[in-house]
């Protein structure tokens, strides 16, 4: 069968390059070159003797060693360089599921972590977080989904679109629950360290054997425009990888490599300073749902750059949402991106610049008191 189209990619293609402020993406704002070289301590002269020669196959070796020294004790074995987490999830998806397996997925979720799955002819089943629970986790409802043994249990916290997160006994309990029942464990990491209301957790990767980590620089660094992920997993799966990427990419770029490799070694003084401005952003986004109350509700994310934002008196959050891209030239992606039991809702991302975001949360302030008048005019 076909592969379904992925609703939020789709919704990127058409409005993403068209707008002139983005409040929908879920990372934090971009870095120019010179705020990169000026973080890291560092120039361009390194870039002047580099032969342009393949790298390898599981990412070139000083990179491998930056991402091992930041994750996993400076074991290189379980690292892999990817393009971005959305290769790495490509290739996890097609090496340990077959047609038939049984993939438990937090939902909504990223298209990609299971619609992959679903085209490779899997079973999805849903764990759902719920609306009425602010999104919070009922752990007792996976374990009851678990007791299928599904071939693979897949999360990722803090989450992606709500910003809801969980405490570090919570995720233990996760893993064992994966554990008791024998599934792949995958942990989308992509969000993990930017947080506001706890410290980041752990990687699974020591708790459990059969646990897979996706990161990337897109989310929490803002350095999207380089395309540059990992895979963190036992070494056997990567090797299997490397035999499937033969046939797609082959490697990652060496130059890529070289400013990926800059940012991870400044990872904490890069993230430190996006966390502090997220931090602010996050604040403006709280105060400002405060003063619509009943026409916008929003759930303060404990991470991430983004939340779910549900609008009562918005009839087609859709519609509303390319009325924003098309004459206010603002970006907001509709909750159907997610999945269709989420009409009501808009992903809002708060990580871009706080005049980006002030002039979006305004167009969408006017358009929400517009439907709303509209709302009240034909009750009446």
């Amino acid at each position: 069968m076909d592969i379904t189209v992925a609703e939020l990619e789709e919704w990127m293609r058409r409005y993403y390059h068209a707008v002139d402020h983005d409040i929908g993406s879920s990372g934090v704002r971009d870095l120019s070159m010179s705020e990169l070289l000026t973080l890291c301590d560092a120039d361009l002269s390194g870039l002047t003797g580099m032969m342009l020669r393949d790298s390898e196959s599981f990412g070139g070796h000083r990179l491998r060693a930056a991402l091992a020294d930041r994750w996993t004790g400076g074991d290189v074995a379980p690292v892999m360089v990817t393009h971005g987490s959305s290769e790495a999830i490509y290739l996890v998806m097609h090496l340990l599921l077959e047609p038939g397996d049984e993939l438990v997925v937090v939902d909504p979720a990223y298209q990609q972590l299971y619609d992959i799955a679903a085209w490779r002819g899997c079973r999805v089943t849903r764990w759902p977080l719920r609306a009425r629970d602010g999104f919070r986790p009922d752990l007792d409802h996976l374990r009851q989904l678990a007791r299928s043994r599904p071939r693979m249990i897949v999360v990722n916290f803090p989450h992606n679109p709500t910003g809801v997160s969980i405490t570090a006994a919570e995720q233990a309990e996760i893993v064992a629950i994966a554990a008791e029942a024998g599934a792949w464990l995958v942990w989308d990491n992509a969000f993990g360290e930017m947080t506001y209301t706890a410290p980041p957790l752990p990687l699974p990767l020591s708790q459990y054997e059969r646990t897979v980590c996706f990161g990337t620089l897109s989310k929490s660094y803002g350095l999207a425009g380089l395309r540059v992920g990992w895979c963190l997993a036992p070494p056997p799966l990567l090797s299997r990888m490397a035999v499937l990427r033969d046939y797609i990419a082959l490697y990652v770029s060496p130059v890529l490599e070289h400013f990926a490799e800059m940012a991870v070694r400044n990872a904490d003084r890069i993230v430190g300073l996006q966390r502090e401005h997220a931090g602010r952003n996050r604040q403006t986004l709280l105060d400002w749902a405060g003063t619509l109350p009943g026409l916008v509700r929003v759930t303060p994310p404990d991470g991430g750059v983004a939340t779910f934002v549900e609008f009562p008196e918005v009839p087609d959050v859709r519609a509303m949402c390319q009325e924003l891209a098309e004459r206010h030239r603002v970006l907001l992606v509709p909750g159907d991106c997610f999945g269709d039991a989420f009409g009501g809702y808009a992903r809002l991302g708060y990580g871009g610049t706080a005049a980006e975001l002030a002039a979006g949360l305004s167009a969408v302030e006017q358009l929400v008191r517009e439907n709303a008048d509209g709302q009240a005019a034909a009750a009446g």
